[in-house]
């Protein structure tokens, strides 16, 4: 692909160079070579970019130097370079070349393939299952009956997706992940003791463009849906429970865990190792901050999109530093300095 296509694509502005220099792929300023696009935001290594082996490079916008012309590496600007970099990488991307069933495979009765299908060694694709042109299901994926999934997806290997789990558009699925498993609903017979699963028969729903990664699990509605909509991007090892909804374009990063029914709202950014009790609300553009936790049946809401929370409960960052200076303050206090003593 030439420059001049990228630009056109994804807007910035041809600073030096020509509109017809090819671009192949992507690299860091350190390993680039001809062909190679590379970026920086930092002003510090705009000149380790220009002197790399890159044949282009991706700048903020007015941060090519005076003397840029003394340089062979073409310059782009934009608004944030970061973006423009890895929209391109994604352009650039060499398309998989489509393989069909592989003999291995088990195929049930009545599947509906699109066009451009690849269904690797040893996967295993339910009856009534129905999958999207140009969607690659990996080695020993099990696609259960009656799944639904949508066009351009990658299903990696030993992914499973349960009966009654619906998929979308360009969804990315990593190895080990589970989807549409019976939530944790047990209704506990007070007279005996003994435990009764309360029915786990719901949906599953992933919008567009999702992204799922590797040993995580979300489960199914009990008797309603579990949704995680457009746009969603979670890490490893993350628990989403029956009966939540988790909003567009979230964060959840890996080792969090989300108990049943509770909501998570657009563009929230959730850190590893968050806790969130059941039937809780974390408000749109919320980032709750590494090892928060949020106690069933609360509320986070920020006073504007971007408020960070911290600690359990969780509550405003501003107010856990006031509580640890103040804690920091006592724990220095010694008796008989006009403080109270504290035994430190």
């Amino acid at each position: 692909m030439v420059l001049g296509e990228l630009i056109q694509k994804l807007g910035g502005r041809l600073v030096k160079g020509s509109e017809e220099t090819e671009i192949l792929s992507v690299a860091s300023v350190e390993k680039a070579s001809t062909f190679d696009l590379i970026f920086t935001t930092d002003e510090s290594t705009v000149q380790a970019a220009l002197k790399s082996g890159a044949t282009a490079v991706v700048l903020n916008q007015g941060a090519a130097p005076p003397d840029a012309e003394g340089s062979r590496v073409e310059i782009v600007e934009c608004e944030d370079p970061r973006l423009w970099f890895s929209r391109a990488a994604r352009l650039l991307a060499t398309p998989q070349v489509a393989l069909g069933v592989h003999p291995s495979a088990v195929v049930g009765s009545q599947v509906v393939f699109g066009s451009g299908v690849t269904i690797s060694p040893r996967a295993v694709i339910g009856d009534n299952a129905e999958i999207g042109g140009g969607t690659r299901v990996g080695s020993g994926a099990v696609v259960g009956v009656g799944v639904t999934i949508g066009s351009n997806c990658r299903i990696y290997p030993h992914a499973v997706l349960y009966p009654g789990t619906t998929v979308g558009d360009r969804v990315i699925i990593h190895a080990g992940a589970v989807l549409g498993a019976d939530g944790f609903g047990y209704v506990r017979d007070s007279l005996t003791g003994e435990y009764t699963q309360f029915p786990q028969q719901g949906k599953l729903v992933i919008e567009d463009d999702v992204e799922i990664g590797a040993n995580t699990t979300i489960d199914r509605g009990a008797l309603g849906e579990t949704r995680v909509r457009r746009g969603t991007k979670i890490d490893n090892l993350v628990h989403i429970a029956h009966n939540c909804d988790i909003g567009e374009d979230v964060i959840i990063v890996a080792l969090t865990g989300i108990s049943g029914s509770s909501t998570v709202g657009r563009g929230a950014v959730i850190a590893g190792q968050v806790g969130i009790g059941d039937h809780a609300h974390i408000g749109p553009g919320v980032v709750l901050g590494g090892q928060a936790g949020v106690f069933s049946g609360k509320t986070v809401e920020g006073d504007g999109p971007g408020e960070v929370f911290y600690g359990t409960p969780a509550r405003p960052l501003r107010q856990v530093l006031r509580e640890q200076a103040a804690l920091a303050k006592l724990a220095k206090t010694e008796p008989g300095t006009g403080g109270e003593g504290t035994g430190f």
